[in-house]
């Protein structure tokens, strides 16, 4: 598995509004100037965000993008299974091996499903608050 510039930088733009944005709207240009990214890749992934209820937007003078609730209530696999669509190091882990003819016989299978539950439930355990400067304990 590996994360693509999706899934990554979604998770620097919900971390730079979880450490700068507090309540305000902050202009997505501010988001790309900080983070140092293409405001054209981010202009792909926020819609994402707001259509799934990550964050808001307004437009205007004063507009910009906000969190929808506290950074210790997002979970960076919430946010990473939106953007990237799965986390499973193997596509059977994803569903249990269900729709697999070889799900019975396969020696592997635990494997990939102790794998894909460590990767999840670490995932799952980190929050948005983990990442901020006040908290090196990720």
């Amino acid at each position: 598995m590996i994360i693509s510039t999706r899934g990554r930088y979604a998770l620097r733009i919900m971390t730079d509004l979880a450490e700068n944005g507090g309540n305000n709207y902050v202009p997505m240009k501010e988001i790309a100037a900080r983070e140092e990214l293409s405001l054209k890749y981010l202009e792909q992934i926020v819609p994402v965000l707001v259509k799934n209820g990550l964050l808001e937007g307004v437009q205007g003078r004063a507009g910009g993008y906000r969190l929808t609730r506290s950074p210790e209530k997002y979970p960076i696999g919430e946010i990473l299974r939106l953007t990237e669509g799965t986390l499973s190091p193997v596509e059977c882990a994803e569903f249990s091996g269900e729709g697999c003819e070889h799900k019975e016989k396969c020696r592997t299978l635990p494997v990939w499903m102790r794998l894909n539950d460590l990767i999840i439930g670490y995932l799952d355990s980190v929050t948005l608050a983990d990442l901020l400067p006040a908290n090196d304990n990720v």
